[in-house]
């Protein structure tokens, strides 16, 4: 079995105990995957419960930057929190990304919580055969 440990735990618990619940979140990470299918490369972040509007994807030259935002429920009057661990706020993350990658190209969806880009390989950047000239082509140098 492996156990994910968390040293901050305990701190995090203290916070909010002293901040009310739900005034105070520890930042969390963007997770993400990254990889290479075919002629393009993907990178899928979780973003569960945010809405698509709250989601923000920019590239300049080669840096990527995806921001999103989760915000608080609606609540009424009669609604008293008991547990909120679900970080709340503006979540950020930047890939550089190689000089091979078309970046005029990336398509991105978002469905089930899950950002989706994919990202072009450059025509410049992709394997391809180099012809080779034949020995007609050269001149001979008679001195």
């Amino acid at each position: 079995m492996l156990m994910r440990t968390d040293p901050f735990r305990e701190l995090d618990r203290l916070a909010q105990q002293l901040m009310g619940p739900g005034t105070w979140s520890r930042p969390a990470a963007m997770a993400m995957d990254a990889y290479r299918e075919g002629d393009e490369y993907v990178v899928a972040f979780d973003l569960p419960g945010v809405s698509a509007e709250a989601i923000d994807i920019d590239v300049e030259r080669n840096m990527l930057t995806v921001k999103a935002e989760r915000r608080p429920m609606a609540k009424s009057d009669d609604v008293q929190m008991e547990l909120s661990e679900r970080p709340l706020g503006v979540f950020s993350r930047q890939i550089v990304l190689a000089d091979t990658l078309d970046t005029e190209h990336i398509k991105a969806d978002y469905e089930a919580g899950v950002l989706t880009l994919r990202i072009p390989i450059a025509e410049r950047a992709k394997p391809r055969k180099i012809a080779i000239g034949g020995g007609s082509d050269r001149k001979e140098i008679s001195g």
